[in-house]
């Protein structure tokens, strides 16, 4: 696995921290969750112009997880910016940068940016189930520069993607949600991202897999309780992400709650 680029250091106090779009755009110190156990905090996914919500938005439930369809809302880069710099600046918690990578020139202007802000401490990328190798390794060195770059793949590609984001210089890869359909209220088909427990033999699967290629890997996928983290440090993964398990209500097993 030869390197062109390199890659910027990506290193965490602690291996834990939230999925994009599971906490929001920026850390809530008033809120339910708790971030003394977090390495990182990942924002809500940001584009290079504003995006509405989908119309309309879905979350259906299914055994062992919930499909969601929400269109990627936010505000764009600019805006962002304007809102939430100030809170990633004196967050306790440094800032992970969820990018949805567009134009690789959109990109580019982008990453110059959130290069100025303090407590930013690397962007992750967030690639479609249907991105190429070319596509992953021409967006992924657009984005390099100052900051560390997290290729977020999907679960089901990240193995057939990595070494083209790896070789352009990327610090880590970290697992996007599988897609799949149900059944919505109006009797036709929604597609969406599928989270919930019944990702994780996947997600741990593919975790082993990547960090025995050599991968440094970002785990994510269904991931609800501490001994679940631990499975996924156990395979080799430098860190795990945590989803919609962060919305399940507080237990003595959950991962981050006050």
């Amino acid at each position: 696995m030869s390197t062109t680029f390199p890659a910027p250091d990506l290193e965490f106090v602690r291996p834990r921290m939230n999925a994009s779009g599971s906490l929001g755009f920026a850390p809530d110190p008033r809120g339910p969750v708790s971030f003394e156990k977090f390495g990182a905090f990942v924002t809500n996914p940001i584009s290079a112009r504003a995006r509405r919500v989908a119309n309309p938005p879905s979350l259906l439930a299914f055994p062992g997880g919930v499909l969601l369809h929400t269109g990627h809302p936010n505000p764009g880069v600019g805006e962002a910016i304007k809102r939430y710099a100030a809170a990633w600046a004196r967050s306790s918690t440094p800032i992970i940068v969820h990018v949805l990578p567009g134009k690789p020139e959109e990109l580019r202007k982008a990453i110059l940016r959130f290069e100025e802000l303090e407590n930013v401490m690397a962007v992750e990328l967030g690639f479609e189930a249907d991105s190429s190798t070319y596509l992953v390794a021409n967006l992924v060195q657009s984005a390099m520069g100052e900051l560390p770059v997290i290729a977020q793949l999907p679960l089901s590609r990240a193995l057939d993607l990595a070494e083209a984001a790896m070789d352009v210089g990327a610090s880590a890869i970290s697992l996007g949600p599988p897609r799949g359909a149900l059944i919505g209220s109006a009797g036709k088909p929604v597609s969406g991202r599928l989270y919930g427990p019944s990702i994780f033999p996947q997600a741990l699967e593919a975790v082993r897999r990547l960090s025995e290629a050599g991968y440094p890997v970002i785990g994510a996928g269904g991931v609800e309780a501490e001994a679940q983290v631990e499975a996924m440090l156990g395979v080799g993964a430098t860190a795990v992400q945590v989803d919609v398990g962060l919305w399940k209500g507080i237990t003595n097993n959950r991962i981050g709650y006050r």
